[in-house]
């Protein structure tokens, strides 16, 4: 299959323009950065607002670099359990202000299984925390 088709990225289910594929990107209700396999910020995605800000600046860099030196040791380890397959994703909640802040970590493989980096999706959790009883489709 080609990569390209009239413009647009082709999937194995589909295919969409740059333009969409970045703008469904940033209208996901999670901020997403991709580290590839040799620790590098290769992307993030910017919704309206981030909850951890990012600069353009970090792209290249390595992400080591965008932690403070105290957790450097934990963010090795998540990446190398993610590496070596030990674990397939990592998760973490905090209390930022007045948000429940929830972090993972899911490890990025092709289909062969060999890593290729790995996804951080970080969301506020605050509002979905007081979620109660159902509201359907149909309530709309």
């Amino acid at each position: 299959m080609n990569e390209y088709k009239n413009g647009e990225i082709a999937f194995e289910t589909g295919s969409m323009t740059k333009e969409e594929l970045e703008a469904m990107l940033n209208s996901l209700p999670v901020d997403i950065t991709f580290v590839d396999q040799e620790d590098t910020v290769r992307y993030f995605s910017q919704p309206g607002e981030r909850i951890f800000p990012r600069a353009k600046a970090i792209i290249g860099c390595k992400v080591q670099q965008c932690h403070p030196q105290k957790s450097i040791d934990r963010v090795n380890q998540v990446l190398n359990d993610l590496r070596s397959g030990e674990r397939d994703s990592a998760e973490f909640w905090i209390n930022l202000g007045e948000k429940k802040v929830y972090i993972r970590y899911f490890a990025v493989r092709d289909k062969a299984g060999r890593y290729l980096g790995t996804l951080e999706a970080t969301q506020d959790i605050t509002q979905i925390k007081k979620i109660e009883g159902e509201k359907r489709l149909l309530d709309y």
